[in-house]
């Protein structure tokens, strides 16, 4: 069965940097494209990044363009959310995912993802 868990949350300031680490196990990940999800209080669990099985493809959302970077060490069977210039709307838990679709690209809809982690928290307080 696929584990997946998530570490690197924290409290940061505004303007900070946090690196969101994904372990998994159970299987070897490296042919199953991978997302990081995130839900705040009260909202729905939304798309923020996803990369394909070898890395070689990205997708992001709108919100986290050119802050966020999605990156996968398939040797290491880990995913990785650099995030940077935080800000307080980036105030969530965040969760990894990876898809049960071999060699399939990335996705933005949850439902594509088979398997979850537990989250981790990110606190950006201004």
């Amino acid at each position: 069965q696929v584990q997946l868990v998530e570490s690197g949350g924290g409290l940061v300031q505004v303007g900070g940097s946090l690196r969101l680490t994904c372990a998994a196990s159970g299987r070897t990940n490296s042919g199953y494209a991978m997302g990081w999800f995130r839900q705040a209080p009260g909202k729905e669990r939304e798309f923020v990044a996803a990369i394909s099985w070898r890395g070689s493809s990205t997708d992001y959302a709108d919100s986290v363009k050119g802050r966020f970077t999605i990156s996968r060490d398939n040797a290491k069977n880990t995913l990785y959310l650099q995030m940077n210039t935080l800000k307080p709307e980036d105030t969530a838990v965040y969760y990894c995912a990876s898809r049960d679709s071999f060699l399939g690209g990335p996705a933005r809809t949850s439902s594509n993802y088979a398997y979850w982690g537990q989250g981790t928290q990110v606190t950006v307080s201004s």
